[in-house]
């Protein structure tokens, strides 16, 4: 493998996680000194900007007609973010879950994933298909900024408190413009960069761009929710440490998908492996929010520890499948039949201890 490569590869993911952070800072400075409420900022501004970097790649894959890393991109990064990003910051501290908008988030990204799920079981994402998905991204944010004005102050002062309020008698707006430039300018480059590399990593490794895409472009382009994330578990901000991770997932089916397939002539083809098996594991990871983030309302360190396991155990299956390992078929066993299932008993019983507790509560009451 060239050296040239390795460098344009890691060039380009340094660009993208510097422009994603100058484009937030940039964003965020000028959207509170227009007005808009920190809340808000966080939701929208925040949540897109630390998808940007998926954003671009996935403009960029279109526009290079390399679908496999788009899609691979898209669910790799999705899956990241919650059985690593979520594990890893429960591990810090275990996560609360108060916000009404995130009981509304949660099921939302739920019905996302299945929508694409159902979308390409004719191995096709349509340019009509994409066109809905931007179409109700738009409609995401205007409903995002309506039910912000709804929650309560304890809320607005958290994300206050994390994203600063601009003052007013400031005129900083020329240098925030300055970094909103610059910052979309390293994104632009920097996923140039990193979709080249991949796609030479991809050859010179002989597996497929669906699995580079999965893994190292996931991973990479996921560094900015890596950072606001176990940064404000840090700093006991663990709302904002959840919902940057469930906006992060809908803004990656509803941008990526929807704006970037726009960019791909004919739609976007989808691999047989992706409808069979990535796509899926994604729905499932989604789906395992409903439980975890319900019952209590809160996700515990055990819980934390569940997820990272979860994504180590996806990470070795995709190694095992791309090295054409003869385990790899004991090992797909094995998870099937004996972790899944012990799995979701486990967390049937934090369900209904959780019911019991609720139900013992509300009759003291």
């Amino acid at each position: 493998m060239p050296l040239s490569t390795i460098v344009y590869f890691v060039l380009g993911l340094l660009l993208l996680i510097g422009g994603a952070e100058i484009l937030v800072r940039g964003a965020s400075r000028l959207a509170v000194a227009m007005g808009i409420s920190p809340l808000v900022v966080g939701l929208t501004v925040v949540a897109f900007g630390t998808s940007s970097p998926e954003l671009m790649v996935g403009i960029q894959t279109a526009i290079s007609g390399q679908p496999g890393l788009m899609i691979g991109n898209v669910m790799g990064s999705n899956i990241f973010n919650i059985l690593f990003i979520l594990g890893v910051s429960a591990l810090i501290t275990p996560l609360v879950v108060a916000q009404q908008l995130i009981r509304w988030d949660v099921p939302l990204m739920v019905g996302l994933s299945v929508l694409v799920l159902i979308f390409v079981q004719d191995a096709r994402l349509s340019w009509g298909e994409c066109l809905f998905l931007a179409l109700t991204l738009v409609a995401y944010i205007l409903f995002t900024v309506y039910q912000s004005r709804r929650e309560n102050k304890a809320i607005q002062a958290e994300y206050e408190e994390a994203f600063g309020v601009a003052d007013p008698t400031a005129r900083t707006w020329p240098v925030d413009l300055l970094l909103l430039v610059g910052g979309l300018g390293g994104l632009a480059l920097g996923s140039r960069w990193l979709v080249e590399g991949a796609v030479a990593f991809a050859e010179s490794l002989g597996v497929s761009e669906l699995v580079i895409g999965l893994t190292i472009v996931a991973a990479g382009t996921s560094l900015p929710e890596v950072a606001t994330s176990i940064i404000a578990s840090i700093r006991g901000e663990r709302d904002i440490a959840v919902g940057n991770v469930v906006g992060s997932n809908i803004f990656n089916i509803l941008a990526v998908l929807g704006i970037g397939g726009l960019f791909a002539s004919g739609g976007v083809a989808i691999s047989e492996t992706a409808v069979a098996i990535d796509i899926p594991v994604m729905v499932a990871v989604a789906v395992i929010c409903l439980p975890l983030f319900f019952t209590g309302s809160r996700i515990s360190r055990w819980e934390g520890l569940l997820l990272l396991g979860y994504y180590v155990a996806y990470t070795t299956y995709l190694v095992l499948a791309a090295t054409g390992s003869g385990r790899l078929s004991v090992y797909a066993d094995a998870m099937l039949y004996v972790v899944i299932p012990l799995t979701l008993l486990i967390v049937a019983l934090t369900v209904v201890r959780s019911l019991r507790t609720s139900s013992l509560l509300s009759q003291k009451t």
